[in-house]
């Protein structure tokens, strides 16, 4: 009796959470995206072609040498990069957080001596690469610095906190400042020659609103403009701007970069004694806060767009500078690309798919905002790039692991595949951008697309992105394009996909056993997965009346893009 009694309750109990097991197996709703081929929107701008790092000496490292290669060819746009440590005394080799150039040291006498060979060796890398510089000017030489010693850091033997030694300071004389800085502008003026250095970009110092910088902020104005001023003298035509603050989400951060446009625009320049300081570009630098929750990690794009919404804002408030173009000097998920996933596991989403479709969500977020706020938005430098000699796939936050090229990379070769006018495009799984901004994507995923067209065909970028990475159901896509010309009856259809079995290096480490020291044969396989890959083969499909239909499923933190040409 007790038995079928047990029986008896086990059977209601079933039929009660019956509802509750049915609906979470069941699949989701179907996705409907629609497309308008024949409804522009306007001209793409490429934000996306910028990059950068700490370590200048990598840039002509071989796997650094490979990956400048790969970033150049992602489109016909130029491709940006910004470095750390021009200016830093040392012998040219690199660590992590770390690099230099020797540019300036002094005689016995004091007498200023420059060497360059390091710093050509640099530069002639970008230029033979096709890569346009941000030319960040710093760090202070050890022989400039207020306070030299200690001056070269040990990171990541010590903390964070350890490497604002010696070349963070402010220079202990402005005017040898101000000559080296003339004299390096006018070497790379001379050598690249001026139709090329009027293209770059060149700014001063980095996130001097932290320890990056060890004066305060008025010190740093003045730092501002006798750099301005020397760049100016040597070549009149160069772009410069800055500060390169830290996120303006932070309140102490938003309060720098207000004080810094406001001298620039009202206050007594510290070099020419004239009022205001020439300002061609404003950059700021926003960063999101990923977590580790114990079985998984939970992004914070939502931090680092308030902080990219509240620095337009700041900007727009000017009206000398509402126009200025913006730049975000680094704009990343997090902070620290030396800080690895095995010491931080909430840096663990580096290696996979997530880094990928995150990086599609911010940047179709950026032109949202900088459309909704009205500015003159130009670029979003990704801080990533590669690190020399460390562990395979160890969680750094960069574009490729000892030359394996990862996930992350291949959403940069979507973004260059798409044309530059961009298409009318609805989804029904996406959710509004102030959302996203307050909330981030927390609830339901953000399932959005960017369509665009060229002469004689239509590209779409659709992504399925949420800020936990756990499993979750495949997204059914109902894809319908409409207004395409309706005298072409057929079109060839190529589908390309990152997820965790397409384009995706580290999902085939893994599947060897993580190996640190691949065989050839397993390298070459690693290299060949670490490639942007079709989802299928191209295949031929019929149009109707100007119009296609596609369905497909996309996976969760999956990058789809779909080019229809005829």
């Amino acid at each position: 009796m007790k038995n079928i009694l047990a029986m008896s309750f086990l059977l209601v109990l079933l039929c009660l959470l019956w509802p509750s097991f049915s609906s979470a197996q069941q699949a989701p709703d179907s996705v409907t995206i629609h497309v308008r081929a024949d409804q522009s929107e306007g001209a793409l701008r490429p934000i996306w072609n910028y990059f950068g790092y700490d370590e200048p000496n990598y840039t002509y490292a071989p796997n650094g040498k490979k990956l400048l290669g790969e970033l150049a060819a992602l489109s016909s746009a130029p491709v940006y990069i910004r470095v750390h440590n021009l200016l830093t005394s040392g012998d040219g080799s690199a660590s992590l957080k770390w690099g230099s150039t020797n540019a300036y040291t002094e005689d016995k006498d004091g007498h200023p001596v420059y060497r360059w060979t390091i710093v050509d060796h640099i530069f002639d890398t970008f230029h033979a690469a096709g890569i346009k510089p941000i030319v960040e000017i710093g760090f202070m030489p050890e022989a400039l610095s207020t306070h030299p010693e200690p001056y070269r850091h040990n990171f990541p033997k010590g903390s964070i906190g350890s490497i604002y030694t010696g070349w963070a300071y402010p220079p202990r004389d402005y005017a040898k400042w101000s000559e080296l800085v003339f004299q390096f502008t006018r070497h790379l003026r001379e050598r690249y020659g001026d139709a090329e250095v009027k293209t770059w970009l060149w700014e001063v110092w980095n996130e001097p609103d932290i320890d990056y910088w060890k004066g305060t902020p008025e010190e740093y104005f003045k730092l501002y403009d006798f750099t301005a001023d020397a760049v100016l003298r040597a070549f009149p035509e160069a772009r410069i701007g800055g500060p390169d603050s830290t996120g303006p989400g932070n309140p102490h951060a938003a309060e720098f970069l207000r004080q810094f446009l406001e001298h620039c625009a009202h206050q007594t320049d510290y070099a020419t004694g004239k009022t205001g300081s020439p300002l061609r570009f404003v950059s700021f630098h926003p960063k999101g806060s990923p977590k580790w929750l114990g079985d998984h990690v939970q992004m914070g794009i939502a931090r680092q767009l308030t902080a990219i919404k509240n620095g337009f804002q700041i900007v727009a408030s000017f009206k000398e500078w509402r126009q200025t173009p913006i730049v975000l000097g680094e704009s990343d998920p997090e902070g620290c690309a030396a800080c690895s996933a095995q010491e931080n596991p909430q840096n663990a989403y580096r290696n996979g798919e997530l880094f990928a479709s995150y990086t599609a969500e911010a940047m179709n977020s950026i032109y949202a905002l900088a459309s909704s706020e009205h500015v003159n938005f130009l670029g979003a430098v990704t801080w990533s790039f590669e690190f020399e000699d460390q562990p395979y796939f160890a969680g750094f936050r960069e574009l490729a692991s000892n030359g394996l090229d990862k996930p992350v990379l291949n959403a940069f070769r979507m973004l260059g595949m798409l044309g530059d006018e961009r298409l009318q495009v609805t989804s029904s799984a996406a959710l509004p951008t102030d959302d996203v901004v307050l909330n981030g994507v927390r609830a339901r995923p953000d399932i959005k697309a960017i369509a665009t067209r060229t002469d004689h065909g239509i590209q779409l970028l659709i992504w399925n992105y949420h800020d936990d990475n756990l499993p979750a159901p495949d997204a059914p896509i109902d894809l319908t394009i409409e207004g395409l010309p309706p005298d072409v009856t057929r079109a060839l259809s190529e589908h390309f996909r990152i997820d965790a079995h397409h384009s995706n290096s580290f999902a085939v480490w893994k599947q060897m056993g993580s190996p640190q020291s691949p065989s050839p044969v397993q390298y070459q396989d690693l290299q060949d997965a670490g490639q942007l890959q079709l989802l299928s083969s191209p295949a031929w499909i019929s149009l109707d009346r100007g119009a296609a239909h596609l369905q497909f499923a996309l996976p969760r933190q999956g990058v789809s893009l779909i080019r229809i040409a005829w």
